[in-house]
C-alpha cells in the first residue's frame, strides 16, 4: 500500500466517503458531512488512513460523533469482512507460531500498517445496530489478554437475526475471515 495519496486520489475518495455518507444517513444521524469533510481537511494523515481502508475493501463510514470528545469515528461498513483483509491469522505471536502453511500477515499487523484498530465486542455490537453486517463472513475482535494469553481469539458475525461472538485458535485464518477496523479523527 502507498504511503502518500495523491491529490487526485484525495479528491476521488472525498467523493466517494460523500456519497457513502449521503446514501447510509441511517448510520449517522444528526451529522453534517460539511462538519466530516472539515475535520478530514483538518487531518490530512487521517485522509491517508481512510485511503488504506478503502483501498483494502473496508468501504468506510462515519458511525459515530462523540459529543465528548468532538471525535468522528468512522468504522468499515463493508456488507462482508473486507476482501483486502482476509485470511490472515489473529497477531505477529500466532503467526510466529505457525510452523507451516502461514498465512500472508495477521490482523494485528495489518490493522497497525493501515492505522486502524480492530473492533471490540462492544464497537462490534454497535455497529451491528445500524445493519447486519458479516452475514458470511466473520471478523476478528480484539481478544481480551486472559484469552489470547491461552492462545485463543475471538471473531464476530450475524447469522439467524443474532450477533454472535466465537473463538479460535489464533493462529488460525480462514477465508472467509478478516477484521473490521476503526478510525477516530
Amino acid at each position: 500500500m502507498s504511503n502518500k495519496i495523491t491529490q487526485e486520489q484525495v479528491k476521488t475518495l472525498l467523493e466517494t466517503l460523500q456519497k457513502r455518507f449521503e446514501k447510509n444517513m441511517h448510520r449517522h444521524k444528526n451529522i453534517d458531512w460539511k462538519d466530516v469533510r472539515a475535520k478530514l481537511e483538518g487531518n490530512p494523515s487521517k485522509i491517508d488512513v481512510l485511503f488504506k481502508m478503502e483501498e483494502t475493501g473496508g468501504e468506510p463510514d462515519v458511525v459515530v460523533f462523540d459529543e465528548e470528545s468532538k471525535e468522528i469515528i468512522f468504522c468499515d461498513c463493508a456488507a462482508e469482512t473486507p476482501k483486502g483483509r482476509r485470511s490472515y491469522c489473529y497477531d505477529r505471536l500466532a503467526l510466529d507460531a505457525r510452523k507451516e502453511h502461514k498465512p500472508a500477515n495477521s490482523a494485528i499487523d495489518a490493522a497497525h500498517e493501515i492505522g486502524i484498530k480492530l473492533l471490540n465486542e462492544e464497537e462490534y455490537r454497535a455497529l451491528q445496530s445500524l445493519e447486519a453486517f458479516d452475514k458470511k463472513t466473520s471478523s476478528w475482535i480484539e481478544t481480551p489478554k486472559k484469552i489470547r494469553d491461552l492462545d485463543g481469539a475471538l471473531f464476530g458475525d450475524f447469522r439467524y437475526d443474532t450477533v454472535f461472538f466465537y473463538h479460535n485458535g489464533a493462529s488460525s485464518y480462514y477465508a472467509a475471515r478478516g477484521f473490521r477496523g476503526l478510525l477516530k479523527i
